[in-house]
């Protein structure tokens, strides 16, 4: 593209075991479902195969459907061999106390408008997980998390903190590999990566809906300003209908 001096390649995983419940997920770690795992061979590295797409340096969460997603795409991709980065930063947002439960048995006993308040404001967090929530030590216990310092441990988020965590990972971690003439690959979840490109882009995405497994690529420029719009790797018609799905998911 035209005034692109470096590109990035993004990956937001599939369907997950709790994904396939409707159940809030956030930092509760349980791997992808069968269709998660056929969506990662046949929608991402599917498309990245098509488009010949090589990386030198991935970067993941430490959470396991996205380190599962991304071992299906390398994998499929013949490019096993390459540097992988686990950032508990690049996590998806902690869901709080809605965490393990139904997202249509909480929009009945809260009320629709304020689970998608939770669900989709910028600044308004869910109620914080209490130690009676029968997943909390599960997830305080992680062994993939018990790196994470204590204040840094979130008990609830919104896309904003998300995004405090998010952004400087992007900026130490990331775009220093990509500035070194690197090709990266970050395959990670909906609401980090929704904060990255609301960062990027500098917009109002509070309805943006990241559609599952389809890989898209954002162009840069030498200042690492965004360059163009997102690149899906799949026909419109296709990352429409993907995006309605998301958007249709706890209704």
């Amino acid at each position: 593209m035209a005034g692109a001096k470096y590109s990035v390649t993004f990956v937001r995983h599939g369907e997950s075991e709790w994904n396939k419940m409707n159940l809030f997920c956030g930092w509760h770690d349980v791997g992808l479902s069968e269709e998660g795992e056929w969506d990662a061979l046949e929608v991402s590295a599917a498309a990245l195969k098509r488009e010949n797409m090589h990386y030198d340096i991935a970067f993941t969460s430490c959470l396991r459907r996205a380190n599962q997603t991304l071992e299906i795409i390398l994998k499929e991709l013949n490019q096993t061999n390459i540097p992988v980065r686990q950032l508990w930063r690049l996590n998806e947002r902690h869901y709080g106390a809605l965490t393990g439960f139904n997202k249509r048995q909480m929009a009945d006993i809260y009320g629709e408008e304020q689970v998608q308040i939770w669900r989709r404001s910028f600044n308004i967090p869910p109620p914080a997980i209490e130690p009676s929530n029968p997943y909390y030590h599960a997830i305080k216990n992680n062994p993939r998390l018990r790196h994470i310092n204590e204040q840094d441990f979130p008990t609830t988020e919104t896309l904003e903190t998300t995004m405090e965590r998010v952004v400087p990972e992007w900026s130490d971690s990331i775009i220093p590999e990509v500035r070194a003439g690197k090709r990266v690959l970050v395959v990670a979840h909906g609401t980090s990566l929704r904060g990255l490109v609301k960062h990027i882009q500098d917009a109002d995405i509070m309805k943006f809906n990241l559609p599952n497994s389809i890989p898209f690529i954002i162009d840069f420029d030498d200042s690492m300003k965004m360059v163009g719009n997102i690149r899906f790797l799949a026909n419109d018609d296709t990352v429409l209908k993907a995006m309605e799905k998301v958007a249709s998911i706890g209704k």
